[in-house]
């Protein structure tokens, strides 16, 4: 009888404990899933700031070759090869083509030479007489601001005179 009161009373103990255990448990389980949950997200956003900055620094090496190869439409160049240059295996830029891979370098260096609209436009030079553009030492001198009521006759004529020769010349 007495086994039988301990065994009641044991049991007893257990089924009025169990059901906190079981909310202890629920508890725990959702907490650690919201950290799991947490912990995924973060991975996940670290990848994406990985690869944003893999393709800033893509971006920015490819636009950076063009300027040293002396390419005038850097965003148009760029945009054109962009999606051709890839990283291989050892972290470096390269483009794959059907000979295998090519160093960034020297495949933009051979897209600039098959593309020179690309370029600065030459400036076409000529074995005849060329236009003088520099402007008369005279004209140099003349300050707009110096030009005042009372100011010194000599000083005066010498800027009508100059005022008259430009605008004969069209200046």
């Amino acid at each position: 009888m007495v086994r039988e009161a301990i065994g009641e009373y044991f049991q007893a103990q257990k089924a009025a404990s169990e059901p906190a255990y079981k909310a202890e448990l629920a508890e725990e389980r959702r907490k650690r899933e919201q950290l799991e949950r947490r912990l995924n997200d973060l991975a996940q956003e670290t990848e994406r700031a990985r690869q944003r900055a893999e393709e800033a620094e893509r971006s920015s090496a490819i636009r950076t070759e063009l300027q040293k190869l002396g390419v005038a439409k850097v965003d148009l160049a760029f945009r054109a090869v962009k999606d051709d240059v890839v990283r291989n295996e050892q972290g470096r830029l390269v483009v794959r083509d059907s000979s295998g891979e090519i160093e960034v370098r020297d495949y933009l260096a051979r897209f600039v030479q098959e593309n020179p609209e690309l370029l600065p436009a030459r400036v076409t030079g000529g074995a005849g007489a060329s236009i003088n553009q520099r402007p008369n030492l005279a004209s140099a001198q003349i300050d707009l601001d110096s030009i005042r009521p009372g100011m010194d006759p000599a000083e005066l004529d010498r800027v009508r005179k100059e005022i008259s020769r430009l605008a004969q010349s069209g200046a």
